[in-house]
């Protein structure tokens, strides 16, 4: 009878360690896909840091820019992350110191001869006219008025600023 109940124990000693080993390997499994996962969070946390610092490097630095020749020879103070930089309209400034979208602007206002909209200013710069698209020049336009370049009229029109007499001249 003892002789039965040991071969008994002994298969259930085996069911155990087996159920053992697979809880094991499952444990291996697990600890692997952290180890990764934990690699690829100390890889982002590696390159946020990377930023950081360049994003700091940037801006701790002055940042002084050249206007292009024809602009009263001044310099001016450029944005240190890329932004697009409207300088504000001076005595002696053409348009050739704005970026080329836009100097495509002025042009479109002094081809018109008259007050033009936002979608028209799109239409006759080639640009989509569709209301999103047109919401983005919109801010462009008031970015130039605001800038004197433009001057805005009453509807939501916009056309050359005049200067007693004196009417930006669209760059080449």
């Amino acid at each position: 009878m003892c002789k039965g109940k040991e071969a008994v124990d002994g298969l259930a000693d085996r069911g155990t360690q087996a159920a053992a080993l697979a809880g094991a390997d499952r444990v291996r499994c697990r600890i692997q896909e952290l180890a990764e996962e934990l690699a690829r969070a100390e890889e982002q946390v590696s390159r946020l840091v990377i930023a950081r610092e360049e994003v700091t490097r940037v801006l701790e630095q002055p940042a002084v820019a050249e206007l292009p020749a024809g602009s009263a020879g001044e310099s001016r103070t450029a944005s240190p992350i890329g932004a697009v930089a409207v300088p504000p309209w001076q005595e002696g400034a053409d348009a050739s110191v704005l970026p080329r979208a836009y100097q495509d602007l002025l042009e479109a206002a002094a081809d018109a001869g008259r007050p033009l909209r936002a979608r028209e200013f799109a239409a006759a710069t080639g640009l989509p006219t569709e209301k999103a698209k047109v919401e983005g020049l919109r801010s462009k336009l008031r970015l130039l008025a605001g800038r004197g370049w433009l001057a805005p009229a009453p509807g939501g029109l916009y056309t050359l600023a005049d200067y007693t007499g004196k009417t930006p001249e669209p760059g080449r």
